[in-house]
């Protein structure tokens, strides 16, 4: 035995290739990876960054679509004992020179149809190696080359070190550098608790996976990741589309898909017909997370994969996973996102820090073994963010029942406040999606010379569907107490979302609070 397979660990992408090396680790499209193949390709372009100078600890960004070419080019990033930068590849140049500035970067993985526009700010940053998966690029190796160097026989701990990017909702986006994996291989507590994450999904050896979460997203790599660690097949899709999502559930018989609730909106909002020709009876979990969802849209899901069946997951890039619904659960609890994990302690508080009685709405504040003391390349969290014991204030407003089941109601950011009264606008995007018509809906307060702020709501229709403001001023009228009501609605084709379905009501505000010194 050689003295790298004497150091290989089981549970690894490389264990997988030495026990079941012809088992199938990744599909995408008519493509897909043994974990031999994926472990031999990520040994070539292992080779091909450490021949180009990088190696442990540097900051590798990978911006790429769901695709294999992002799993072999992690697998080399931990092989060589590098970190992986998970950008998303929405981001402009200019918002891509921050976090690329911000977090050191020394190389950078891409697969823009155009990278051209990206190679001034690498070259300003002084990266040493920029890569293009797909398309021709002066200035930019090709990946095929990289991919192609003469491999040496390396051997990972499992997954790489993570670094990603919170959204920037307000502000310039903050780093997080996702230590879990690592903390877990010496300490008990993160072990228990990352392991009790994972039984909640109740996916066991044999499990077939569908990965539709971004893999700039902590939730699309955890899974990326977990999925490897059973030695179960991943299948990806490389952007999203409701109708071939459910042929590839079909198709690869999935047992197991989580989504945010816009994926499922777009499959509820596909004719009849066209879910009933694709069999969906390997599901055995759907799990449903990342953004708000109601219950009718849970009810929905219940009919299109079958009762007892999905889960749900509350949790934040700085603090890891929260609480945990188990399947079903929404019936029992509707409006829950479950209890707290193992390890895990939810307090609510109000304004003033102090802590609240059960059943009373506050501030939401969590402490998990896995929890941040300072974002990267920035002082350690200050007492408005960070408590003494470990709490992380997490932004949302939120309850706990008696049994122990947090309920949230909203974003603190996103609360109006009109003529000194609290207004949730989750209350009132909940009422306009009862309508039968409406797709979605996103609420804000705008400036209002009288009340400070107003009202003002924005509606998504169903594809096919139209809608008159007016009538549905009125069918909100009928659900809403009369501080509450919008005193505008606009129906707008689209509303806008990041890539991981989260409405971005900041695009929403912009207009109105131009020029007033604050947005909210």
């Amino acid at each position: 035995m050689s003295v790298a397979e004497a150091e290989i660990l089981d549970g690894t992408v490389e264990g997988w290739a030495r026990d079941r090396p012809d088992a199938v680790a990744l599909a995408e499209g008519d493509r897909a990876l043994t974990f031999a193949a994926w472990d031999a390709a990520a040994d070539r372009v292992a080779a091909g960054l450490a021949a180009r100078g990088l190696g442990r600890g540097e900051v590798i960004v990978l911006r790429t679509q769901i695709r294999l070419e992002w799993a072999v080019a992690a697998l080399a990033v931990a092989k060589i004992g590098a970190r992986v930068l998970a950008l998303n590849w929405r981001l402009t140049p200019a918002e891509a020179r921050f976090v690329l500035s911000n977090a050191g970067a020394a190389a950078l993985i891409c697969d823009d149809p155009d990278p051209a526009p990206l190679r001034p700010v690498c070259e300003e940053l002084g990266l040493r190696l920029i890569v293009s998966v797909d398309a021709p690029a002066q200035g930019f190796a090709d990946w095929a080359a990289l991919a192609a160097t003469a491999p040496e026989r390396r051997v990972s701990l499992g997954e790489p070190p993570l670094i990603l990017y919170t959204s920037g909702t307000s502000g310039l986006p903050k780093g997080v550098e996702m230590r879990g994996a690592e903390l877990a291989r010496r300490d008990p507590r993160v072990a228990e608790y990352l392991a009790d994450v994972q039984a909640r999904n109740r996916a066991t050896p044999g499990s077939v996976v569908l990965l539709t979460m971004p893999l700039h997203h902590g939730a699309g790599v955890s899974q990326l990741w977990s999925t490897a660690r059973r030695g179960d097949k991943l299948v990806m899709l490389h952007r999203y589309d409701p109708a071939a999502t459910l042929a590839l559930i079909a198709a690869h018989k999935v047992t197991h898909w989580t989504g945010v609730p816009t994926m499922y909106k777009r499959i509820a909002a596909l004719p009849d017909a066209e879910i009933a020709r694709h069999d969906l009876s390997s599901i055995q979990r759907i799990g449903i997370g990342a953004a708000p969802s109601t219950p009718a849209l849970k009810l929905r899901i219940d009919e299109i994969f079958g009762p007892g069946r999905l889960t749900e997951g509350y949790g934040s890039t700085e603090s890891g996973m929260i609480s945990g619904l188990d399947a079903g659960g929404h019936l029992q609890k509707p409006g829950s996102s479950g209890r707290p994990f193992r390890h895990v302690t939810i307090a609510i508080r109000d304004e003033a820090g102090r802590d609240l009685p059960v059943g009373e709405v506050g501030e939401i504040w969590a402490k998990t073994p896995v929890c941040i003391e300072a974002y990267l390349g920035a002082p350690a969290l200050g007492a408005e963010a960070r408590d003494a014991e470990g709490f992380l204030r997490l932004g949302d407003a939120g309850r706990l029942d008696a049994d122990g089941h947090l309920f949230i109601t909203d974003r603190v950011k996103d609360m109006i406040v009109s003529g000194g009264v609290n207004i949730y606008p989750a209350e009132i995007e909940a009422a306009l999606i009862d309508h039968p018509q409406v797709q979605d809906a996103a609420v804000i307060g705008i400036p209002d010379e009288e009340f400070g702020e107003q009202v003002k709501a924005f509606v998504e229709p169903k594809p096919g569907a139209t809608l008159d403001p007016a009538a549905l001023a009125e069918f909100a009228a009928a659900r809403l107490a009369s501080y509450k009501r919008p005193r505008s609605i606009d129906v707008v084709t689209e509303l806008p979302r990041n890539t991981m379905g989260k409405l971005l009501k900041r695009t929403l505000r912009a207009p109105y609070w131009e020029g007033r010194g604050r947005s909210i």
